[in-house]
């Protein structure tokens, strides 16, 4: 109802316009905590409520964002589902538009180009725990399993990262001389394999142990490093040169070779031995 020029306003409407500006006011002090705990401590104490409802509020600043940061969390489980669902599947969620699904898209991909760029700068096997985190985010959600190689120089930097095969990661899956032979493409001394599982559990099979047996066989053969071999499950992964893997299919190699060498001398051996044929 409209108000008559120079009627003063009744207390009904005084008291809603008081109410209105008091919401207004708890809603941007809330969100300005929120940005203060985060600058002074980062995400450490936050709820995974509250970091969806930091994002939101980057679209849509002076909209109270908690209770569609609640229900995102709800529907989507954990902040990486929220991270991971599609823009039509975030606005289907009551409160969230195009620019808060665009928001939370940028924040995600920003994330995982800053994670390749941060590994791509620094030698990778002094930390596999920086290769986990940046393949973990782009790899954990696959449906499928996943066969990356990562190419590296002299100096440990990495020269290029492919996925080489999808499907039942396996020996006979898994071609080792396509492995090889993308490495010398590469100008790579070095290689390290990844791949996921989808289960969730990183523990190797047999046939993940048999591929990365042979795949340090070739590198040996053709001088070229295989470093590691990892594989990545839910949140945690299994990295066989961690567990002295490599180095024992390593040792491995050389008592072949010892044994084929001393073989092959006691076969030249016999034939210097046995008597010609009768002139």
């Amino acid at each position: 109802m409209s108000q008559v020029p120079g009627q003063q306003p009744d207390a009904a409407e005084t008291s809603a316009a008081g109410e209105a500006r008091s919401s207004a006011g708890l809603q941007t002090g809330h969100r300005r905590r929120l940005r203060e705990k985060f600058l002074k401590s980062g995400l450490a104490s936050f709820h995974d409520y509250e970091i969806v409802e930091l994002l939101l509020s980057l679209g849509t600043p002076r909209r109270d964002c908690k209770a569609a940061a609640k229900e995102a969390i709800r529907r989507f489980k954990t902040l990486r589902g929220v991270m991971e669902a599609s823009p039509r599947e975030l606005q289907e969620i009551d409160g969230i538009g195009p620019h808060n699904a665009f928001g939370i898209k940028l924040v995600h991909e920003v994330a995982r180009e800053f994670l390749k760029s941060r590994i791509l700068d620094r030698p990778v096997l002094q930390s596999s725990q920086e290769v986990f985190d940046y393949l973990y985010h782009s790899m954990r959600d696959l449906k499928r399993e996943v066969f990356k190689v990562i190419y590296l120089d002299a100096q440990n930097q990495i020269i290029d990262v492919e996925d080489l095969f999808q499907g039942s990661v396996n020996s006979s899956s898994v071609s080792i001389r396509d492995v090889v032979s993308r490495a010398i493409s590469n100008s790579a001394v070095a290689v390290v394999g990844v791949h996921n599982h989808p289960s969730g559990s990183p523990e190797p099979s047999s046939q993940d142990r048999e591929l990365t047996r042979e795949l340090v066989y070739a590198g040996k053969v053709m001088r070229i490093k295989v470093l590691d071999h990892i594989v990545i499950g839910d949140n945690r992964f299994f990295s066989f040169a961690g567990e002295g893997l490599i180095e024992e299919y390593e040792i491995d190699y050389l008592n072949m070779k010892v044994r084929g060498t001393a073989e092959a001398k006691r076969r030249l051996y016999r034939a210097r031995q046995s008597p010609g044929p009768s002139q």
